[in-house]
């Protein structure tokens, strides 16, 4: 008989990661938008959905709340014809229940300060899928209402286009998503809890992939970074 052998006493503790500690105090939130054409200044902000992630019990990012608005574009915006046609919204369909962008912002972005607050993060890092268009129409909302209570930090992101390009050779969100076997629906497409939800689900799993080098990289002893102006 073996005397040996290891006991589940003599097992390392699995270490467990909270998400602040993940993303240097970061909270990620996941933001699609639908808008009415490429120009953040000039182009009106349509729908807005935010999908909040955290760390599960086994130590992986997981989604854990959808916040969405529907958003009446604001006085002056410019809508494209061909941007309607792509992702099918009815301006003027009464089932929009679409909100002043003020409102909407607030109805977004009061469920992510909670969450910020939750977990002890400092604020939270938009992801998207090529994320400075989303920030960029974000900030502008923000800018256009005189909004104070932004949680999103004003121009870092993390890009899961970037990502995905690395890390699979695809920057298209729907090829990303086909590459993995996550699927993509395109009837759905364009919808921005659609979008955001599918995208929070491929930031998901590539971070989850990642999780080795991550555990690898903190369990080094700390070195004194750089200083750096640059907010990150």
């Amino acid at each position: 008989m073996s005397t040996s052998s290891e006991t589940v006493a003599d097992k390392p503790a699995e270490r467990k990661f909270k998400i602040g500690q993940r993303f240097r105090g970061f909270l990620p939130v996941v933001v699609d938008v639908e808008t009415g054409g490429f120009n953040a200044q000039t182009d009106a902000l349509l729908e807005v959905a935010a999908v909040i992630l955290g760390i599960d019990e086994h130590g992986d990012l997981v989604r854990r709340e959808t916040a969405f608005a529907h958003v009446t574009p604001f006085p002056g915006a410019n809508i494209e014809k061909a941007a309607l046609e792509i992702t099918g919204i009815r301006i003027d369909s009464p089932l929009r229940l679409a909100m002043a962008e003020k409102d909407a912002l607030d109805h977004v972005f009061r469920p992510i300060r909670r969450a910020v607050s939750e977990n002890g993060c400092t604020r939270a890092i938009l992801v998207g899928h090529n994320a400075h268009f989303d920030l960029g129409f974000i900030n502008a909302a923000v800018a256009r209402t005189g909004y104070k209570r932004n949680p999103f930090h004003p121009f870092s992101v993390f890009d899961t286009a970037t990502l995905a390009g690395a890390a699979l050779g695809q920057t298209v969100l729907a090829r990303a998503l086909q590459a993995v076997r996550l699927g993509y629906d395109a009837e759905s497409a364009h919808s921005a809890i659609y979008d955001a939800e599918r995208t929070a689900d491929l930031f998901c799993l590539l971070v989850n992939r990642m999780r080795p080098l991550f555990e690898q990289a903190t369990a080094a002893p700390p070195q004194t970074p750089p200083q750096s102006n640059d907010g990150m």
